[in-house]
């Protein structure tokens, strides 16, 4: 029997480094979990480890190419955004993959802020909320000011997908986006470089643009397959949706994070927007993509524990907890029920319930769940109004959840909800993304599975 063809992806997140073999319809075929390793940096701010991440990747190529079963025809990689890698004339890096949860300065974000219009229409320009050094494009500002020993070293600025690629092909590239994605690079109004990368020289370290399709070969001779450049993880993940889908939508991906993305508002932002932490990015092609954000599943999870606490069950409990009409009926009747369209917040008001006013912990996890639907449908409507959608897919951890899906399709009257189930979105983005140069088939149609929620039913599509 022939090898059967495949392309590796390095899905690289945050704390999970992963490795996966798709064959040419989409189905993973193998996959290997790295260890991720922190070091510091010179201020003791933990990091990732860059060599122990370039030394993953050269030894999980290693196994894989190994495996006689498998023709590997191309190499992708999905990773977190917000990070640079700063490489020398050699190729090296030249300071640390600086953590985008170390604290930026205020007074240096003040001087930036102020020198580049203010934070609100720098933001609005830039579709960046003020996030620190979540802003990756003020990493490099902070990086010129505070070393501009280290700057004048850096041949080029890699954010983390296109370094991972330089590894293997030894070329330079950026990628729209990782650039599009609240970095405070990109002027959203003129769709190019907003105008402080070229009054600071930061221009001089950032490479040419390339298209999300755009493949190398690589370094090592012999060899014939063909490498990505590589996507920030985010974008990644919607480019199944878009493959398959092409009437409007929202995705919900839901997680620690619950990010709407619509694909199909280009609307700029506006400061309320802004303040409600919304934000644009760029997807592959190239189009702005409308997001909200709420801090949903970390929520969820604090209060599950305190219901839990409360009402001494284990909390293992509600990963299987069934949607009961009956008692969100009562809970409607008997209970105040809050909503966050006039006066959003970024926290639902369950913290603040008395869970002594709760019958059980079904009740009381009801109305976790009516809280925190009220709350999405608040967020999902500030990139909803104004656009022809008519499906919202949700994946991720509440799309497996049937409260939630219940009652979110209670909510959006007149759409039609879908829990979407699909095995490492990121990566499978990243594989399509360059499917011409590998896969000689047509997109299998399947690679989402749906189930449809509407009042009181679901169905398996």
């Amino acid at each position: 029997m022939s090898p059967k063809p495949v392309i590796v992806v390095f899905d690289v997140g945050k704390t999970n480094k992963k490795l996966f073999l798709f064959d040419e319809n989409y189905q993973i075929v193998f996959e290997k979990s790295a260890r991720f390793i922190e070091t510091v940096d010179e201020d003791g701010f933990p990091c990732e480890n860059l060599e122990s991440l370039r030394l993953s990747v050269f030894d999980s190529l290693s196994e894989v190419f190994r495996l006689k079963e498998f023709n590997i025809k191309a190499i992708n990689f999905s990773s977190y955004g917000a990070s640079f890698v700063y490489v020398g004339e050699d190729g090296k890096p030249v300071a640390p993959l600086y953590n985008y949860l170390k604290p930026y300065p205020e007074e240096l974000s003040q001087k930036f802020y102020t020198k580049y219009g203010g934070e609100e229409k720098f933001s609005i320009q830039t579709a960046s909320p003020v996030l620190g050094s979540l802003n990756s494009g003020l990493q490099l500002y902070r990086l010129k000011k505070e070393k501009p020993d280290v700057f004048k070293q850096v041949k080029f600025a890699l954010h983390l997908p296109q370094y991972l690629s330089f590894l293997l092909t030894g070329a330079h590239y950026s990628d729209l986006t990782s650039i599009g994605c609240h970095t405070g690079m990109w002027d959203f109004e003129k769709n190019r470089y907003h105008e402080w990368i070229q009054h600071e020289g930061v221009a001089l370290k950032l490479p040419p643009i390339v298209p999300a399709n755009k493949v190398s070969a690589p370094l090592f001779p012999g060899t014939n397959y063909k490498v990505g450049a590589g996507l920030h993880d985010s974008s990644a993940a919607l480019i199944p949706y878009l493959v398959n889908f092409h009437e409007p939508f929202i995705l919900i991906s839901t997680g620690t994070w619950s990010i709407s993305l619509n694909p199909f508002n280009q609307l700029t932002l506006t400061v309320e927007e802004l303040k409600n932490d919304c934000l644009s990015f760029l997807q592959y092609k190239g189009q702005p993509v409308k997001a909200s954000r709420l801090f949903s599943g970390n929520e969820y999870e604090q209060q599950i524990k305190r219901i839990a606490a409360h009402f001494n069950v284990d909390a293992i409990k509600y990963r299987n907890i069934t949607y009961n009409p009956e008692i969100i009926k009562k809970l409607k009747k008997n209970h105040s029920q809050v909503f966050y369209e006039d006066n959003f917040k970024k926290e639902s008001i369950f913290g603040s319930r008395e869970l002594a006013d709760f019958k059980n912990d079904t009740e009381a996890y009801h109305q976790l769940m009516l809280d925190l639907v009220n709350l999405q449908f608040a967020s999902t409507q500030l990139i909803l109004k104004g656009t022809p959608v008519k499906r919202i897919f949700v994946d991720g951890g509440f799309s497996k959840n049937s409260v939630f899906m219940h009652l979110l399709a209670a909510e959006f009257k007149g759409l039609e909800v879908f829990a979407a189930s699909m095995a490492q979105a990121s990566a499978v983005g990243a594989a399509l993304t360059i499917h011409q140069a590998w896969n000689t088939k047509p997109i299998a149609n399947d690679i989402i599975q749906l189930k449809y929620y509407s009042a009181g039913q679901t169905v398996a599509i």
